[in-house]
Parts: structure tokens; sequence; C-alpha cells
């Protein structure tokens, strides 16, 4: 299923500055305009795939015609209006995004004492599942 939502992306001197207004103000940039669309892209699709992730409500899109992307500068910098801005319609389909690009597995190799080995292979444990169970409670610990 396609998420879709309007992006706010501005001309610079080293390339294009990409906004989501509807996503707070989520952004992120590229080197050239075809780079800028294929990160905002991978933005958009890391932001809704972790909000879905952490059980977060994900904003509705606006309509691209009630984005007005000079608003949107001037509230970001009031200071610096852009040279270039337009909106445009990013869409990903995050289910297939997250399944290339963030659920892949890596292969690691590790060390443990044998007789943990051997004791865990007597009760059946998966070890990639325990070592993945280990680290997601790690890390959201600290």
């Amino acid at each position: 299923m396609l998420s879709i939502y309007p992006a706010c992306f501005y001309k610079e001197e080293n390339g294009y500055s990409v906004i989501f207004p509807d996503l707070n103000w989520l952004s992120t940039c590229g080197d050239t305009l075809e780079n800028a669309m294929e990160m905002a892209v991978d933005c958009l699709a890391g932001y809704i795939y972790t909000s879905r992730m952490d059980g977060e409500k994900i904003p509705e899109p606006s309509a691209i015609n009630t984005i007005d992307p000079v608003a949107v500068a001037k509230e970001v910098d009031p200071d610096s209006p852009p040279e270039e801005a337009f909106v445009n319609m990013v869409s990903v389909d995050v289910s297939e995004y997250a399944r290339i690009h963030f659920e892949k597995s890596v292969k690691k190799t590790l060390s443990i004492p044998a007789w943990l080995n051997k004791a865990a292979l007597q009760k059946g444990i998966n070890f990639s599942q325990v070592l993945q169970e280990a680290l997601i409670y790690k890390l959201r610990s600290e």
C-alpha cells in the first residue's frame, strides 16, 4: 500500500532541501533534484516505518493544493526566502521499502562458551531470535 505525502522542495546553492510539513517538519536534502527525491522517499519510509513500530499515530496527508512552499520556508527561516520552491507528492510502499532496506538481516559471528551452546541447543533456543530480543531490550533501556 502506497503512502503519499506532499513535500516542499527548495533549490539551494548545494542542491535541494526537502520538508514534509505534515510530518512534524521532517526534512532531508540531496545534491541534485533526483537525489533529493530519493532521499525524500527514504526519509518518508523511515518516518512511517518507525512511527508504526512505535505505535504512534501517523497524520493524514494534506492535499497538495493546500501547501504553500514559500509560507513553509518562511516558517523555517523567515530571513531566507527560497530562490526556487515547489511542492511535489512523494510516495513509497513502506512495507516493501522496509523489507528491502530496513529489515534485511545481516550475518554476525559471535563466540559463546561451549557449555552455554550445548545447553541452549538442548532447549531448542533460536540463537538469532534471542540475540535480537536482547539487543532491542538493551537499546530501549539506554
